[in-house]
């Protein structure tokens, strides 16, 4: 099994002149200290006026410059919005295959929609066409990458002529595909396009062993036509994390930042109410987080077993992988026994302290990670076996790539 950290780039209030900035030199340190470390992936999201939540509306411009301070960990859009509206889907591609250029093809190309209001409506989004948006985006911009020149598109949503999208990216075809999921349904989805799936639900290893079954038999079914031209037979869930050799320690640096990370979302994709630059996010949690599942006290109460969610008497709480090497070793088995792909861990959250998240990265990679990394290749190489003969009929049910019109040109327009 393979491990990543996460990013939303969460800054609870109040912020100060050099909060921002001082946000994003830790998270380049950190990516650069998991780097080194062995991590396998970095992932980064694409959001927009999600105070609090999510100060990461532009995650090429932070992950060209983690490629920058690191050599061999993966690059992972977490997603890219893929809605016309967000992301012109030319634009797309040349920044895609232009971050796989100068990453020396270190890129994971992760895909969505957005669902939330404040994003939808703030760039005119149309929420009842958004997923018809992403599948013809989606088929369009990995055409941009292998078609040379590519032959146009004229779907609902994207007109285009016939142009040579340049660059092309370093890995052939292209880079990995992945779409974010938060349900059953859209990993599902994401098997019969042959695409990894990005589990942000926080599910326990009983209920994502029926997600990952349902993944890989979908993948291997004449149900699965891919939405590129590659295959990327892989499911990855989101834990919160913090690591220390004493319980309490990890709960007391960790717990609370996994809590607002799930409170903050539910403001934005469920419940919340939002005034723009003056509803206070952190301090909403703090009154109101048990109601929501955020109890500080029943996620405290582990036994010895972690679980992502904790339930006691009733009521269940966020835990996820906070706690000490042998607790989360045990989590990470459980996961690796039923076939999940990769972890990937949000320590960057709420108020949790830079000093403290590269503590908890480094006892990790010392005292967890070795065990798993050693297992991985004979996993990836079972796999491979496996699916090879299903990943070879799905391509070649995926309409292939197309040859411009070779008459077709298009004049300089002159000067008046």
């Amino acid at each position: 099994m393979k491990f990543g950290i996460f990013y939303e780039h969460q800054l609870p209030r109040p912020w100060g002149a050099d909060s921002e900035y001082q946000l994003l030199q830790d998270a380049l340190d950190q990516v650069e200290l998991a780097d080194t470390l062995g991590f396998d992936h970095v992932w980064e999201v694409e959001h927009h006026f999600l105070e609090e939540y999510s100060h990461s509306s532009a995650p090429e411009v932070f992950l060209a410059a983690a490629s920058q301070r690191t050599k061999r960990i993966r690059l992972g859009h977490g997603i890219v919005q893929l809605p016309m509206e967000f992301n012109p889907t030319a634009r797309t591609a040349e920044r895609i295959a232009t971050l796989d250029l100068v990453s020396n093809g270190r890129v994971d190309f992760g895909t969505g929609e957005s669902s939330s209001a404040a994003e939808l409506d703030g760039f005119g989004v149309e929420r009842s066409t958004k997923r018809e948006q992403w599948h013809e985006a989606l088929d369009a911009v990995t055409r941009m990458f292998v078609e040379e020149p590519f032959a146009g598109y004229d779907g609902d949503f994207l007109q285009m002529p016939p142009r040579n999208v340049v660059p092309k990216p370093r890995q052939k075809p292209h880079p990995p595909l992945w779409v974010a999921c938060s349900r059953k349904e859209t990993i599902h989805l994401a098997a019969t396009k042959g695409i990894g799936a990005l589990s942000f639900s926080f599910i326990n290893p009983d209920e994502a062993k029926h997600w990952v079954s349902d993944y890989y038999d979908t993948l291997a079914s004449e149900e699965c036509v891919p939405g590129g031209f590659a295959v990327n037979p892989n499911l990855a869930i989101v834990l919160p994390f913090m690591c220390h050799e004493d319980e309490e320690t990890a709960i007391e640096r960790g717990l609370d930042g996994g809590h607002f990370f799930g409170y903050s979302l539910l403001h934005y994709y469920a419940f919340g109410n939002h005034k723009p630059g003056v509803t206070d996010v952190w301090a909403e949690f703090q009154q109101n987080r048990s109601l929501f599942g955020f109890d500080r006290g029943v996620a405290a109460t582990t036994g010895s077993h972690l679980g992502a969610t904790i339930e006691q008497n009733g009521i269940g709480s966020l835990r996820g992988a906070v706690g000490t090497p042998a607790q989360i070793r045990d989590l990470m088995a459980a996961y690796e026994d039923i076939g999940v792909d990769q972890v990937i861990f949000v320590a960057q959250a709420g108020n949790n302290q830079h000093a403290h998240i590269c503590e908890a990265l480094e006892l990790f990679a010392r005292d967890v990670m070795p065990e798993f990394a050693e297992r991985d290749p004979a996993h990836v190489a079972a796999k491979h076996d496996r699916l090879a003969p299903a990943i070879e009929a799905a391509l070649a049910r995926r309409e292939p790539a197309r040859t411009a019109d070779p008459d077709y040109s298009f004049p300089a327009v002159p000067k008046a």
